[in-house]
């Protein structure tokens, strides 16, 4: 299992690395993620949750994040209505709307779970715009994301033996055949 998680967290590391390569986030943008971790271990998703293999990929999310500034949400499973996990200062200085549950591995996710205990003052929000994404498991965090979506190709197609799933947000072009872009 060591060699497992040693190869997970590198999977990540460089799945998250090119997606922040590739959408040049602000500080103080926000990356959702969804995660199956039975799918990471090669198991039916939400029939296997491995709280070890949630921890290794928490950890390598947290690291990166932390030295790029940006937000992260974990979203829950259909159990808790895909809630999402956020620090409490997050929901509040994106107005989100708090709920109350605490996510289980069997009710929640074990990496929604995992992310509850490890952050300072972790919350449940209902929903979120946010403009980073990665879905590790097609686990279908698109609800979550801000339009208009832009697909990252990851030199890492897969977590384990979960496949990945990276974007970001870009602005919307508005006008017509006379507008300007940026």
């Amino acid at each position: 299992m060591a060699l497992l998680i040693q190869e997970i967290k590198r999977q990540v590391t460089q799945g998250l690395e090119f997606l922040l390569e590739q959408a040049q986030p602000e500080p103080g943008m926000i990356l959702v993620v969804g995660c199956s971790t039975s799918e990471v271990v090669g198991k039916k998703i939400g029939t296997a949750s491995n709280e070890e293999v949630a921890e290794a990929i928490f950890e390598s999310i947290a690291v990166i994040c932390s030295q790029n500034e940006i937000h992260m949400a974990f979203q829950c499973c259909e159990h808790l209505n895909r809630a999402l996990v956020v620090e409490k200062e997050v929901a509040k200085r994106f107005g989100l709307y708090i709920v109350k549950a605490v996510p289980k591995p069997g009710a929640g996710g074990a990496l929604a779970s995992v992310a509850y205990a490890k952050l300072n003052n972790p919350v449940l929000v209902e929903e979120i715009q946010a403009q980073l994404g990665m879905d590790i498991g097609d686990t279908f965090i698109g609800m979550h994301l801000q339009p208009v979506l832009k697909p990252v190709r990851p030199p890492v197609q897969r977590i384990g033996s979960a496949s990945l799933t990276m974007g970001y947000s870009r602005p919307k072009l508005i006008g017509g055949e006379r507008a300007v872009y940026c």
